[in-house]
């Protein structure tokens, strides 16, 4: 594991890559893509590409449906990078390449992250393809991405998060989920560490605390992202019902076929809102 000031110098070194790249393009917005949703970025107009391996301290992704790839250009219009993948906590116990990534295009403009994943619904009238609003979070991956030391450079020791999820943002996407004639639920996100999915039981006692989508990303994201400033809102694409919930046998593969199926939706949904965000 690095120490802070090398992961500082990776952050401005790749602060300054992305700038290069940009040139003089400004983007607000970062969208993070999750397992199946990289065809978002293909709507990117004349985009520009750096793949993360030339970005120092990016992650190296070694799952299917993670490209590993910073794209800038105009969604709709709106200047944006993409980020196709992101480094899970079922495959390292090392924080600093997602700290990286996040705190670098922070670090090169950002304001706002706009995350996204694949999920299993926990609840019966989410359904199979359908999205979901992330409203707020349960941690339950045992780790906290900001453990260790602090760097007062990027935020404070101790931060809230009863805003994690910006709630002026969610309004504008469920305004315009209402406006595109999407189905759009709302409810709170549960992140597991994974890689295994979970049991039925633990579905039930995660149903039994009011989680309403569960999956094993984006709250570290989320959790970077409000450190150092940045406001966050998410969507969630239902992949999957809960372990125990139908007859479904849930593998990756499985997960990426049905991101598929609910990928227009999600497409036409995050097109829509960066107009408002």
């Amino acid at each position: 594991m690095i120490t802070p000031q090398a992961h500082l110098e990776n952050v401005n070194q790749s602060r300054d890559k992305i700038l290069a790249a940009l040139a003089g393009l400004k983007p607000k917005i970062a969208i993070i893509l999750g397992s199946g949703l990289g065809g978002l970025a293909d709507k990117i107009e004349q985009p520009v590409t750096v793949a993360y391996r030339e970005l120092p301290g990016f992650p190296v992704l070694t799952v299917a449906g993670h490209v590993g790839a910073l794209l800038a250009g105009k969604l709709n219009g709106v200047p944006v990078i993409v980020l196709k993948g992101r480094k899970h906590f079922y495959e390292t116990d090392d924080a600093y390449p997602l700290k990286t990534m996040i705190r670098a295009v922070h670090a090169a403009g950002v304001e706002t992250l706009f995350l996204s994943n694949a999920a299993g619904s926990l609840r019966p009238h989410i359904k199979v393809s359908e999205l979901m609003l992330i409203t707020d979070h349960i941690n339950f991956l045992g780790l906290n991405p900001l453990t260790g030391p602090n760097d007062d450079t990027f935020g404070p020791r101790f931060f809230p998060v009863s805003d994690a999820w910006d709630k002026t943002l969610c309004a504008k996407v469920r305004a315009t989920a209402q406006s595109e004639g999407i189905t759009l639920h709302e409810g709170v996100y549960v992140a597991f560490r994974g890689p295994s999915f979970e049991t039925p039981a633990e579905i039930r006692m995660v149903q039994g605390w009011g989680a309403d989508a569960v999956g094993m990303s984006s709250v570290p994201d989320c959790l970077i992202a409000r450190h150092c400033g940045l406001k966050v809102v998410g969507v969630s694409c239902i992949t999957n019902m809960g372990a125990g919930l139908s007859d479904e046998k849930l593998s990756h593969a499985h997960t990426l076929e049905n991101a598929s199926r609910g990928a227009a939706a999600f497409e036409r949904l995050v097109m829509s809102a960066m107009k408002v965000l």
